[in-house]
């Protein structure tokens, strides 16, 4: 069985972390996966830094920018990756844009997934429809979870499609913007959780953008099996990339300080 639905299995108020690769150094990506996991993180998400990150907000794109400038590229991250597994037991998904791992070769980048223990990938801008006629057999081949967003103005018969050809987790977006640490649950929210509840589908749901502390991670766990944060911890980092500091962040969201 996957990583992933072992973890769905398993556990509830899922905490998956996401962080950008190269970020704030080049060669913290394997140190920050195994403080995530040693500190209490459910579940990574490793971001491939890209030169135009679409979905991100500021935080994000200012993390991309810098692990560019690291030096950190899809060859090199999948370099660093190979050692992963000798540290890191929980599920990790990388997250990035279409046009690098195109460029890498959809097969080849399934292939090195898989020979670094990768569970699954996020890639906000593959389309659905190409998604299914081009590439879906290739990550399906591989053992690979291809995971989808939804959001508020994604239609219900979009949904189902989604949750029909999903096999991981389904990404609910919060909120229909870029990414980025906001205050509280916004107005609108809660009826958007509730509607997608409501449809029953398949496949379990992480809620993200906007989830930043103990209390939104709270709320989003009461309407999903869990929750992604990325700029808020995307923010901590760059402000303090310790061991320590990372196992406050995580107690802190848990409710565990």
């Amino acid at each position: 069985m996957n990583r992933i639905e072992q973890t769905f299995k398993e556990k509830v108020d899922i905490l998956n972390i996401y962080f950008t690769a190269g970020y704030p150094r080049f060669d913290d990506t394997i140190r920050i996966a195994k403080a995530l996991e040693d500190a209490g993180a459910d579940m990574l998400e490793i971001g491939i830094p890209f030169s135009d990150p679409v979905a991100d907000g500021p935080t994000i794109q200012e993390s991309s920018q810098k692990a560019l400038e690291n030096g950190m590229t899809l060859t090199k991250l999948f370099d660093q990756l190979v050692s992963l597994r000798e540290t890191v037991t929980i599920p990790v998904l990388l997250m990035g844009y279409v046009n690098p791992i195109i460029q890498f070769g959809i097969s080849q980048f399934c292939n090195k997934c898989v020979e670094v223990g990768i569970d699954g990938v996020i890639v906000p801008d593959l389309p659905m429809q190409e998604y299914l006629k081009v590439y879906q057999h290739q990550f399906k081949k591989s053992g690979i979870k291809n995971t989808f967003l939804i959001s508020p103005n994604t239609s219900n018969e979009r949904i189902e499609l989604i949750d029909g050809h999903t096999d991981g987790f389904i990404y609910m977006v919060s909120s229909s913007s870029i990414t980025g640490a906001k205050s509280g649950v916004q107005s609108g929210q809660i009826e958007y959780y509730k509607r997608i509840s409501a449809m029953n589908l398949r496949n379990p749901r992480l809620i993200g953008f906007g989830i930043s502390d103990k209390e939104t991670f709270k709320t989003a766990c009461q309407h999903a099996n869990g929750a992604i944060i990325g700029s808020a911890f995307v923010k901590e980092l760059k402000e303090d990339a310790s061991e320590d500091a990372i196992k406050k962040f995580i107690k802190g969201i848990k409710g565990q300080v």
